[in-house]
């Protein structure tokens, strides 16, 4: 995983609440192993009609939001099945953060896992965030967002703002410990079943 940089541009507001991890990648797209290849899946049903055209009215398909990385969206995203490959779509669709008044809680774990900084703020705030028409800046050491007109704190847990900005998965936390696994292996008295 790489590690979090900051992040400037500016955001796609989706404008919707209880958006469930079938609806941001659906069911039938689940076939892939990887991690990767998701992106074109992203909100598949709401991004394209039943013969596959793009509908006009929905943001993703509006060319000024094209190469956004941050996505401004209603209470409780991401409930709905723990599915992982949600995460994958937004991930691989080029999102990088995610602002929001809540989330689902394994979504939310997901998001750490796969290098994305999901913020939970006020419901006026997210509102405010969503008609933003110029950049914003997300500054994640800071704990900040700037806009042209304010910077807003948020908070995160400190184990995870270390794991974003290291770039630790799962695999590289336990490596971080690979010292004093050594050494209880080696100290470790383990019956012979022989």
């Amino acid at each position: 995983m790489e590690p979090f940089q900051n992040i400037s541009g500016i955001v796609t507001p989706l404008d919707k609440v209880n958006v469930d991890t079938d609806q941001i990648v659906p069911k039938q797209f689940l076939k892939l192993v990887q991690k990767s290849g998701f992106g074109k899946f992203l909100f598949f049903n709401w991004r394209y009609d039943e013969n596959g055209n793009k509908k006009s009215d929905f943001v993703l398909n509006e060319s000024k939001y094209d190469g956004s990385k941050i996505l401004v969206t209603g209470d409780n995203f991401g409930c709905g099945s723990s599915r992982e490959h949600a995460v994958w779509a937004l991930k691989d669709y080029g999102f990088s953060v995610i602002i929001a008044p809540s989330f689902a809680d394994i979504f939310f774990s997901n998001c750490f896992k796969n290098g994305i900084l999901p913020i939970s703020l006020d419901e006026k705030t997210v509102d405010s965030l969503q008609n933003e028409k110029d950049p914003i800046s997300v500054d994640l050491k800071n704990q900040t967002i700037k806009t042209s007109s304010q910077e807003i704190h948020f908070d995160i847990d400190s184990h995870l703002k270390k794991i974003l900005l290291e770039g630790l998965d799962d695999i590289a936390q336990t490596f971080q410990y690979e010292d004093k696994i050594t050494e209880f292996e080696k100290n470790s008295k383990i019956p012979s079943v022989l």
